[in-house]
């Protein structure tokens, strides 16, 4: 009788693979994620530069981005009230998988456009 072949699950993989692509998933995400650990804390000044991007959807990313830990919205009591936003020390978390996404992207753009 056939031996059945040993496989390795991928579902290992791939489910902490979906949780991550979850959070940061989606066209604007990672654009808001880079600015505002670039030290772009206002809500405009986020806004001005992501190309594109509406306050009605920057609004809404910034709050999933807050419930996942890696914004913090800080609400400065004077008059007129001003409201910034910093990334937590979690965020930096991401650094090393931006910049490999960052080599991945240069290098697949190379690879398709036969630069």
């Amino acid at each position: 009788m056939a031996q059945k072949k040993a496989y390795c699950p991928c579902i290992e993989t791939v489910i902490p693979v979906r949780d991550a692509l979850d959070v940061i998933n989606g066209k604007w995400k990672l654009p808001i994620i880079i600015s505002v650990s670039i030290g772009n804390e206002r809500f405009t000044d986020i806004q001005d530069s992501i190309p594109g991007i509406t306050p009605k959807v920057l609004a809404k990313e910034l709050k999933d981005l807050e419930q996942h830990k890696l914004i913090k919205r800080h609400v400065k009591d004077e008059y007129p009230v001003k409201i910034l936003y910093k990334a937590e020390p979690y965020a930096d978390t991401l650094t090393p998988i931006i910049y490999a996404l960052k080599d991945w992207g240069i290098n697949h753009r190379k690879v398709v456009t036969k630069e």
